[in-house]
């Protein structure tokens, strides 16, 4: 039985260095595609003029003015897709209601059984710190 449990590992191993070399010569052909046209189209960027205090401020506002623009073309489809969201889920909730209501009463009951079981072994464990605190309190108590 070890014997082909030595031989199934050595398959394995053999397996998986192929699966590693297929993957990277994948990386490496991926690599070489995106390296050519990656880059083709930045420009070099001077950051000591970007970020001095004069261009800096007009530089966050001409983002904000295109974030802005960018969503408010977008805002009707955002919105949509929304509506599209809340309908789809609340059509699931209704088709599954009967699972759902049944999956929660399940879950309470198993909460509520391990709740009970955490406190019956809390109160075994931690029995007479608990008696002796309510002893002092007794005490106190009557001393006042």
């Amino acid at each position: 039985m070890s014997v082909k449990l030595e031989e199934l590992k050595k398959l394995r191993e053999a397996n998986f260095a192929k699966h590693k070399k297929k993957k990277r010569e994948y990386y490496l052909k991926s690599k070489d595609k995106n390296t050519q046209t990656k880059y083709k189209n930045y420009k070099e960027i001077d950051y000591s003029q970007e970020l001095n205090s004069e261009n800096f401020a007009k530089n966050i506002k001409l983002i904000a003015k295109k974030q802005k623009a960018h969503v408010d073309d977008r805002k009707e489809q955002i919105l949509q897709k929304i509506e599209e969201y809340k309908e789809k889920k609340q059509s699931y909730y209704q088709k599954n209601r009967k699972k759902r209501l049944e999956y929660d009463k399940v879950y309470r009951e198993k909460k509520k059984e391990e709740l009970k079981n955490y406190r019956k072994e809390y109160y075994r464990k931690n029995r007479e710190k608990i008696l002796e605190k309510q002893k002092l309190r007794r005490n106190n108590q009557k001393e006042e």
